[in-house]
């Protein structure tokens, strides 16, 4: 449900956030209770909103409200509230695509950017679960579920062009969150930037070669050409385990401020980028050398089955009979023509997964060298093991976004992982 446009933004806090849940009959019977003794409390860890849980005699509720600037740096970087209006379309067409992987939509009030949804209980963000070293059995079979059918169904290969056009268009004023990715992830760690950070003094020989290398600053600007120009589906934007909650049964993809039709390799890297950056930060989180071995091998095997797993879902999906204007079947008749597109078909896929591993790259760079960290490395207390495992990092993307070409499949880069799982950089 949209609420009423009428009326100025306000941000809303404990007390006004209570009345207004109170005056919404459909989240007050959810809630249940005197509205008086409903728990609320302001738990959002992230870079851009508030999060409140709110929880009642009969069940519990969670509110997210966009605020009028970036929470992590404050007041002097202003952002649209309209953010929080895609972020509510997004979840909505997800949530007709990939039913039950996305939290159920509440309500929503655009002036107020506010949207109130499901409460996902015992569900945790993802990452912190792997900082824990927790293994996930269903996450590979959820993700790529979530990816293939959220990408596959609003691209050419499942669209008419005019459909695919309202699509674009519908997302397209979302540019001040792509301009934050365009400039946070593809060009801000690779120049001096104030906002830039990183683990120094151990990681500033690391920083400078990344400004120095013209290699790898023509790599990241074909990616940033390919994010600004290449609207192949509507994609989530920012799909990090952060922006995951699971259990060991289930998982649901959450936040899709970012959401644009952008390059499908985008979303897809950014999955596999923050599992290779939780495998080589697990060596900085052992109490004992060794002990988390074992998770590091489901880490890596999670890594392999995700692009597998996704890249089989999708074939099946355009295989099933693909209605989009693109590759129309009448073109690809009989028996040769069926062999023809099947093998272009593999040839896309080769493209999508060459397009993934140099994004996944530029995510894990900008993790250890940008603005907005993750907690993988940032809670490994010792700052030079900490900088060692970020070094690892950096050294697999550097090379996957240089030389994508020798990574021609997936288990080329577990493998490549694993030898760097042991290197010790010289600081």
């Amino acid at each position: 449900m949209t609420g009423d446009r009428a009326g100025d933004y306000r941000i809303l806090h404990e007390a006004a956030l209570r009345d207004y849940l109170a005056g919404l009959s459909d989240l007050g019977a959810i809630l249940g209770g005197d509205p008086a003794a409903w728990s609320i409390n302001e738990v959002g860890d992230g870079n851009l909103n508030l999060v409140f849980i709110v929880k009642g005699a009969s069940g519990g509720v969670a509110v997210k409200q966009a605020l009028p600037y970036v929470r992590l740096v404050g007041e002097s970087w202003p952002l649209p509230l309209s953010r929080a209006y895609y972020e509510y379309l997004a979840l909505s067409r997800q949530a007709e695509l990939a039913p039950g992987l996305v939290p159920a939509l509440l309500h929503h009030n655009e002036a107020l950017a506010l949207t109130v949804m499901e409460l996902l209980e015992p569900h945790i963000i993802m990452r912190k679960g792997l900082v824990a070293g927790t293994q996930y059995p269903r996450f590979a079979s959820d993700i790529t579920t979530f990816m293939a059918r959220t990408l596959f169904f609003t691209s050419d290969l499942a669209l008419s062009a005019a459909e695919k056009k309202q699509g674009i268009a519908a997302f397209a004023g979302n540019h001040a969150l792509c301009k934050i990715t365009e400039d946070l992830i593809f060009t801000d760690p690779y120049r001096i930037a104030e906002q830039n950070r990183w683990t120094a003094p151990y990681l500033d020989g690391l920083a400078a070669d990344l400004r120095a290398d013209m290699d790898l600053h023509v790599a990241i600007s074909r990616l940033k050409l390919k994010f600004m120009a290449s609207p192949e589906a509507l994609i989530h934007g920012d799909l990090h385990t952060g922006s995951i909650m699971v259990t060991d049964s289930q998982t649901r993809v959450i936040d899709p401020e970012f959401a644009f039709y952008g390059p499908m390799g985008f979303d897809v890297g950014a999955v596999l980028a923050n599992l290779l950056m939780a495998y080589f930060a697990s060596a900085g989180h052992e109490g004992l050398p060794g002990e988390r071995r074992a998770f590091e091998a489901w880490v890596l095997e999670t890594v392999e089955n995700v692009w597998n797993e996704f890249a089989r879902k999708f074939l099946e999906l355009w295989r099933a009979g693909a209605a989009g204007d693109a590759y129309p079947v009448s073109l690809f008749a009989g028996e040769q023509g069926a062999a023809r597109l099947e093998a272009e078909r593999l040839a896309y896929m080769q493209r999508l997964f060459a397009d993934t591993v140099g994004f996944a790259a530029a995510k894990t760079i900008r993790r250890v060298v940008g603005l907005a960290h993750n907690i993988d490395f940032e809670l490994i207390e010792d700052p030079q093991r900490r900088a060692v495992s970020e070094a690892r990092a950096v050294r697999l993307a550097s090379a996957m976004m240089v030389e994508t070409a020798a990574f021609p499949a997936i288990a080329d880069v577990t493998a490549a992982a694993r030898k760097l799982r042991d290197w010790r950089p010289e600081f």
